[in-house]
């Protein structure tokens, strides 16, 4: 491996069941460098591919200025080759601070700073500006993954980076993390489930990145939970607190004489999308902050991915008022009519027929009592039931999402440091993070809004 701008090395080990051939590393200097059918194909061969990790996605956070080395992402994609075979690849992107990541290490930079030591620049294997789990490391098999984990390692280590830290991945990461001895930590999202749920036990552990029991994906479509009929039957499974409050907040919107109306994929219009951006932009600025996203990046979401997305729009007198966007697996547009066979993978059809939506994005140009909530979980929720969604993930932190069904799923992390005493010292801050966050879950079950039995 050579220069930040790119370069390759070999290794005719044999890496963890590999057979023993030269493992050509390459690094590239953007996603673009690649085919965008190549891999998007090895994206989908993965056990929880998602939308975010698409190579349009990818390709338009650079090409609309969004995650660009002017706002801190400086783009890299480390890549694995037998010939010309791609066998594994995973974005990283260098950082120069620890913005539009939602897994905080603010502490940690600023312990290091404290000691005189650069934290910056770190390195992030992780989409930008998008807390969504899912497969992070796209590999062949799971000894190319780990072979892929020590080829950015060493990467990392020949740049001098502080640290890499792969965020939302899933079990087939963190299992290739753990291999190369990364440490592990774990955040809290909340998910909503087409199906009656069943809280673990109190103090029982929740699977990573997965909602528990009965919420399970199942590989088996013969075996599908059973889906709520409608919103209605979905709340009888609430508590009556619960079900009286959802119900009111939507009273209060049919009486502030606002509707919804929904829109997927080419339905959504050119003014559908400047109306949606003037609400997120504004909401953003409110906060007092720029919007992560440009224009141009919803711009190609809308040529180039138009079929994942479904659009929300409130209106009151005819007049649009407020807007919310989601996203949607629809992973069939990842494969060509060309590679048919591609669907005898069991694991592209459990993705396929297990349909997710992920609650990405609103904004609104009125305040309206409960019409955040509104836009934001009670439409997407009867979109989903609708439209047979097993899923809604409702993205990062929130606990006032457990009152709207949402409920506790942690989302895990990995995270390698190269100074060894900081190492040392993140690692047992990890043990005692793992307690309390233990302690967290436990208390959210307690507040559980379904209905007891």
């Amino acid at each position: 491996m050579k220069s930040k701008l790119g370069g390759e090395a070999t290794s005719p080990r044999d890496n963890q069941g590999m057979a023993e051939n030269k493992i050509i590393t390459r690094v590239l200097a953007s996603v673009q460098q690649l085919d965008a059918q190549t891999w998007n194909v090895l994206l989908a061969s993965q056990s929880t591919p998602t939308p975010f990790m698409r190579h349009e996605y990818l390709a338009a956070m650079e090409q609309s200025g969004s995650a660009t080395p002017d706002t801190g992402w400086i783009a890299r994609v480390i890549t694995v080759w037998d010939g010309d075979e791609l066998l594994a690849a995973c974005p990283l992107y260098i950082k120069t601070h620890s913005y539009g990541e939602y897994v905080f290490d603010w502490a940690w930079a600023r312990a290091y700073q404290q000691h005189g030591l650069p934290y910056y620049p770190k390195g992030l294997l992780a989409v930008p500006f998008t807390p969504v789990p899912g497969s992070r490391l796209l590999a062949r098999s799971q000894a190319l993954r780990v072979a892929l984990v020590h080829a950015v390692q060493a990467w990392a280590a020949e740049q001098q980076l502080s640290s890499l830290h792969l965020l939302f991945g899933d079990a087939d990461d963190l299992a290739a993390c753990a291999a190369a001895g990364w440490m592990q930590r774990s955040t809290v999202q909340f998910h909503w489930a087409n199906t009656p749920p069943a809280l673990p036990a109190a103090g029982a552990p929740l699977p990573a990145g997965a909602l528990p029991g009965s919420m399970q994906a199942s590989n088996d479509t013969a075996m599908a939970p059973s889906r709520w009929k409608d919103f209605d039957d979905f709340l009888g499974s609430l508590n009556q607190e619960k079900r009286k409050k959802i119900r009111q907040e939507r009273r209060k919107i049919r009486e502030a004489g606002v509707s919804f109306k929904a829109m997927q994929g080419s339905d959504i219009g050119a003014q559908d999308w400047s109306f949606f951006y003037r609400c997120y932009e504004r909401t953003y600025l409110e906060h007092g902050n720029p919007p992560y996203l440009t224009p141009e990046f919803f711009a190609s979401m809308a040529s180039a991915m138009p079929e994942n997305w479904v659009m929300f729009i409130a209106e009151r007198d005819g007049q649009p008022v407020a807007s919310s966007l989601i996203a949607i697996n629809a992973l069939q547009s990842t494969i060509s009519a060309s590679k048919p066979l591609f669907f005898e993978d069991k694991q592209a059809l459990a993705a396929i027929n297990n349909k997710v939506a992920y609650g990405r994005y609103w904004g609104a140009l009125e305040r309206i009592d409960s019409l955040h909530f509104e836009a934001c979980y009670y439409q997407p929720i009867e979109w989903c039931i609708a439209n047979g969604f097993a899923r809604f993930e409702g993205g990062a932190q929130g606990e006032h999402k457990m009152a709207r069904a949402l409920l506790p799923v942690e989302t895990p992390s990995a995270h390698w440091v190269a100074h060894p005493a900081f190492a040392d010292a993140i690692e047992r801050f990890l043990q005692r993070e793992s307690e309390g966050m233990a302690q967290y879950v436990e208390e959210l079950q307690s507040h559980s809004p379904l209905r007891k039995a």
